[in-house]
């Protein structure tokens, strides 16, 4: 999801989202929603929360990072 995406929807939450990277902003949508706050964490690139609306970027963040070590 793109980061404009990602304001809009805080936004419509009534999160502000001004000086927040992406993951610092999901993570507050996230435990908005009273979920766990674990955007960008799934260890070994797998996740068990599948119904996430995060979980795609999640899993492509994470697989990213691990390529860059």
């Amino acid at each position: 999801m793109k980061m404009l995406e990602i304001r809009e929807v805080a936004k419509k939450m009534g999160i502000k989202s001004a000086r927040l990277n992406k993951m610092k902003l999901i993570h507050t949508i996230q435990l908005d929603e009273g979920n766990f706050d674990c955007f960008g964490t799934a260890g070994e690139g797998t996740c068990d929360q599948s119904a996430c609306k995060w979980r795609e970027d999640c899993l492509s963040t994470v697989k990213n990072d691990v390529v860059k070590y």
